[in-house]
């Protein structure tokens, strides 16, 4: 099984790592401690599953960055998925090599939105795409989904905020944007997985599947499923802003 692990980005700028999970509200679950887990292994989903914490259940995929269920699925897929039909709020979290921050979230089945900070930093993005953030406009129903309403507009200064990529990583927006929204903060060191995670539950309170299946098996089907998942998953938004081409009219 693979797992995230640090990714050098740009020169003179941090390091970053590349993670992603699904958080569903534990009281939301129709069946507590069961709801959630059997929901995972019929999507035949790749990653960990933690205990309560916060209110909160949390999964995370592996890779953080790719496809993780079937269906060609990314965390993004997974969460809609989960959220078809059940009641309560579902958040999907993704982070590229701390380049970029992606989220998108559900209340009672239905889409409330997806935020990117930076969507030119989706994997295959053309090169006119923008790179300003997009999405913070959600950021109220976000905070009102989790419980948090009266974080909305805190919010929606964080999502929107434009970071030096050279100083700041997104792991730092993400542990803010957890703060606000009351969801457990060890989601941003996920990627010290199959380790404790720091801040956050050992590693062997956490549950491990391998294309569904869990415990000892799970560690022979994870690898299979893998490369049967090397095509990445589809772009968080479908059709971000663009900007010129740069190309000159007078030329064409």
């Amino acid at each position: 099984m693979v797992f995230p692990h640090p990714v050098r980005v740009e020169p003179g700028g941090p390091h970053g790592h590349t993670y992603a999970a699904v958080a569903v509200r534990a009281g939301d679950d129709p069946e507590p401690g069961a709801g959630l887990p059997a929901a995972l292994r019929r999507i035949r989903f790749t990653g960990w599953l933690a205990p309560p914490d916060s209110g909160w259940l949390v999964a995370v995929a592996v890779p953080g960055g790719g496809t993780v269920a079937a269906g060609r699925r990314g965390i993004v897929d997974v969460g809609a998925w989960l959220a078809a039909g059940r009641p309560g709020t579902v958040l999907a979290i993704r982070v590229l090599a701390d380049r970029q921050l992606a989220l998108a979230g559900w209340a009672d089945g239905e889409e409330l939105g997806r935020y990117v900070s930076d969507p030119s930093r989706e994997p295959g993005a053309d090169e006119d795409v923008l790179p300003e953030p997009l999405g913070a406009e959600y950021a109220p129903a976000f905070a009102t989904a989790c419980g948090r309403p009266e974080m909305a507009g805190d919010l929606a200064v964080v999502l929107a905020e434009e970071l030096d990529p050279d100083s700041v990583i997104e792991s730092e927006r993400l542990a803010r944007v957890l703060r606000l929204l009351g969801l457990p903060t060890w989601v941003v060191a996920v990627a010290a997985l199959p380790r404790d995670v720091p801040t956050g539950p050992r590693a062997r309170e956490m549950s491990r599947l391998g294309a569904g299946v869990p415990g000892l098996p799970g560690l022979l089907c994870g690898p299979v499923a893998a490369v049967v998942r090397r095509r990445p998953p589809p772009p968080v938004v479908a059709d971000p802003p663009r900007g010129a081409s740069g190309i000159d009219p007078w030329l064409l």
